[in-house]
């Protein structure tokens, strides 16, 4: 019998794991291996090297095969594939013009490479407070955060969520401002009908092992709704050179550029994942979907929600917790967590946390050592910082749930995971008396 084929069974005993009970989740459930490593993958690979093995040789590669067929998926007339997650938003932005002195309007809440990315074009990242419920950029926010030297504002797709880009975009289009999306984490999820990566000047996608489209390591990819800056981006990958097929390498550099390089190995392991994507992004949101409406009823306990108009990608589960809400209100939210976090773990859910302050707390941010001298915010007076307190908010009071969903038959482990939540809300009395000992 497989990890993947225990049968689900009765919910387990109301005695918590924590004090003796049987765990709610068997062994075998609790770490689902992604990615899903096929035959197939495996052939990909070994065929490419008697290929092409660099992205720069003449003729079709796995390279190309792979932009164009992203391309396809996301609607744009360009796809430019590189190193991996960060020098896409890296690439995206030296496309687009933006450099030293520039402000980036950037999540709270994210991923530290959202916001080091504008650091490495020697912008600087002006931090906006998140929407509590999408988790992504309050355009309220963003509009207090803009300045004259804004030149862009960055949107991270957090969690698979797409962010508001109808009134990111309105916004970006009142003051003049290139967007950006950061789709890390949101691969085939939809805005009003149109696939993220199309909504704005570019979009960037992770290709890093643990993401709903992986490669074998790191890998990422960045479309462009205009093929010059596309082609630009082209330049920029590879050294500024302007590499044509059928035409001889001349190594003449015409821009400042990188080796920004996505490799035909890693290229050909995602092409052959791509064929089976549609199906187990079809898996998950069915699964998903039953594993968050059984989980509804909890009191105090609030699962991510899809925004209308909105298709979710389900990279990571965030759930928050409301003291209040589950008549504990002399608890705080951070020892509710706390407990809760101890209590599920104990029954082998495989809770975590995303993230454990607000970027802008970080210190690659607060030291503002930069390049040396404060460089780039020694270029112009910063803009005072604005307050996050809804990031600062669910940082304290969430926990979240990464990667075991992902696996196409994931089912039988949610369900076990939903016992398990189950259970501990059946214990609501020796949750608060333990929380409030914390």
């Amino acid at each position: 019998m497989t990890a993947l084929s225990v049968p689900i069974r009765q919910r387990a005993a109301d005695v918590l794991a924590a004090f003796g009970g049987a765990p709610a989740v068997p062994r075998a459930l609790r770490n689902l291996p992604w990615p899903v490593i096929t035959d197939a993958d495996r052939a990909a690979v070994t065929a490419v090297l008697d290929d092409h093995l660099v992205s720069n040789a003449d003729g079709e590669t796995a390279v190309s095969r792979l932009e164009n067929r992203w391309a396809e998926l996301c609607g744009t007339p360009a796809c430019v594939a590189v190193s991996n997650g960060t020098t896409a938003l890296s690439l995206a932005l030296a496309a687009l013009g933006i450099g030293p002195g520039d402000e980036v309007v950037v999540p709270a809440l994210s991923f530290v490479a959202s916001a080091l990315a504008p650091l490495h074009q020697l912008a600087v990242p002006v931090f906006a407070d998140i929407d509590p419920v999408s988790f992504t950029l309050d355009p309220d926010s963003v509009a207090a955060a803009i300045t004259p030297r804004t030149a862009a504002i960055l949107p991270v797709h957090l969690h698979g969520q797409p962010a508001d880009m109808d009134r990111l975009g309105a916004l970006a289009a009142r003051h003049g401002l290139a967007v950006v999306e950061d789709a890390a984490q949101a691969h085939a999820a939809t805005w009003r009908g149109r696939p993220v990566g199309q909504l704005g000047d570019a979009g960037s996608f992770s290709l890093q092992a643990t993401k709903n489209l992986p490669t074998c390591g790191e890998g990422g990819l960045v479309t462009f709704t205009d093929a010059a800056v596309g082609a630009r981006a082209r330049t920029v990958r590879q050294f500024g050179e302007v590499i044509e097929p059928g035409r001889d390498r001349d190594y003449l550099s015409h821009r400042l550029g990188w080796n920004h390089k996505m490799s035909s190995v890693q290229a050909a392991f995602t092409l052959s994942q791509l064929d089976r994507f549609p199906a187990y992004e079809a898996a998950r949101q069915r699964q998903v979907a039953a594993f968050l409406d059984r989980l509804r009823s909890l009191p105090g306990l609030t699962p991510p929600r899809v925004v209308p108009g909105s298709t979710h990608a389900w990279h990571i589960l965030r759930f928050r917790l409301d003291p209040e809400a589950a008549g504990l209100p002399d608890v705080t939210p951070g020892a509710l967590r706390r407990t809760v976090h101890r209590l599920l773990h104990a029954e082998g859910v495989p809770m975590s946390r995303y993230q454990i302050r607000p970027l802008p707390e970080q210190p690659v941010f607060t030291d503002r050592v930069g390049f040396g001298g404060g460089v780039p915010w020694s270029y112009a007076v910063p803009a005072p910082a604005l307050p996050t307190p809804v990031t600062s908010a669910v940082i304290d009071d969430s926990l979240t749930l990464q990667k075991r969903h992902l696996h196409p038959d994931a089912g039988p482990a949610l369900e076990r995971y939903a016992d398990a939540f189950e259970k501990v809300w059946a214990n609501l009395p020796t949750v608060a008396s333990m929380a409030r000992a914390r």
